[in-house]
């Protein structure tokens, strides 16, 4: 490329200069700046980098000059804070859904968003190990697509696997067809809730959807999909087990209020039982994932009513207790 067409080029080999480069502790001096230029075939003068410096500045780039004998110029903020990115990097590093392949793969464009500088505290946060990761490389695709069929009102389809004793995946039989109606993100896992004709309102767990495809097929959501309050739904189906939606009352000792209110929200309603204890009323989807919730907490939780969920509960216990008898 001629020096002439480098020229050219200039302001845009400047602002990635100090997007790259530059941060508060590292600020380049004029000298740098020079011989930045010059490696990338650009001769420029102090006075029209200047120029250039003020031009990118009115252009919003928070250029700021450091005075004193290690000053020079850097960029001062950016659309992502280090601390902001900190928080991203460990999200996608702690979420499942992602596989480790992929979660690497975004981390490192996060830290394109800093310096290189600040870039590497970013690699460096990146320590932790042992975290269950999705093996379903495709997921992330999967979410893409569905938004997609959410957007064009159209139907799904898809296979659903689950994993054998050996780790090895099993596909349930024949294709699967739904009409998508939200993604929701539940105990680390994105699941899928639609409607199903063969079942009606049901939810599939995301990383579990294989070779899914947008079909030309419109959508059909019925009044009970259209209704739906995904806050109560999620709150309602523990570890996403579908259940029948029963209204049941606890009662649980007041040091378990964090751990309820964890999860059913601020709005549950605590009800004062006696100096020790509270009660709430919630719709719960009654599944054995809800009964090992309320065996975890042994004597300090209850199932009020109905008597029905009472007893099923009891009935689950002692299946459970006749593996150690």
């Amino acid at each position: 490329m001629a020096r002439s067409e480098n020229q050219k080029l200039k302001l845009l080999y400047l602002r990635q200069l100090f997007e790259q480069e530059t941060d508060e502790q590292h600020p380049i001096c004029m000298q740098q700046i020079l011989s930045a230029l010059q490696a990338k075939g650009i001769a420029a003068e102090r006075k029209s980098v200047y120029d250039d410096i003020a031009c990118l500045q009115q252009f919003g780039m928070d250029i700021v000059r450091q005075p004193g004998p290690k000053g020079g110029y850097f960029l001062a903020s950016r659309t992502f804070e280090l601390p902001e990115l900190k928080l991203l990097v460990d999200a996608v590093q702690s979420s499942k859904f992602l596989s480790s392949k992929k979660s690497m793969e975004l981390i490192g464009k996060l830290s394109t968003l800093a310096s290189v500088h600040e870039a590497s505290t970013l690699r460096r946060q990146v320590v932790v190990s042992g975290r269950v990761k999705s093996m379903n490389e495709s997921v992330y695709y999967a979410v893409d697509r569905i938004h997609e069929a959410i957007a064009q009102n159209r139907q799904v389809r898809f296979r659903y696997f689950d994993y054998a004793p050996d780790g090895t995946r099993r596909e349930r039989p024949g294709d699967y067809s739904a009409s998508p109606y939200a993604l929701i993100w539940n105990e680390e896992n994105y699941y899928l809730v639609a409607h199903s004709q063969k079942h009606g309102l049901t939810h599939y767990r995301v990383d579990k959807m294989a070779r899914l495809t947008v079909t030309d097929l419109p959508r059909h959501l019925d009044e009970t999909v259209k209704q739906l309050d995904l806050g109560r739904y999620g709150k309602s189906v523990f570890g996403m087990f579908a259940g029948e939606p029963v209204t049941v009352k606890m009662r649980f000792e007041n040091s378990l209020a964090g751990v309820v209110i964890d999860r059913f929200g601020k709005d549950v309603m605590l009800i004062p039982d006696g100096d020790s204890h509270f009660t709430i009323i919630a719709e719960i989807a009654v599944s054995p994932v809800f009964f090992g919730w309320m065996a975890g907490f042994a004597e300090r939780a209850k199932i009020v009513y109905p008597q029905s969920v009472a007893e099923e509960f009891l009935a689950f216990c002692k299946r459970a207790i006749g593996q150690y008898e």
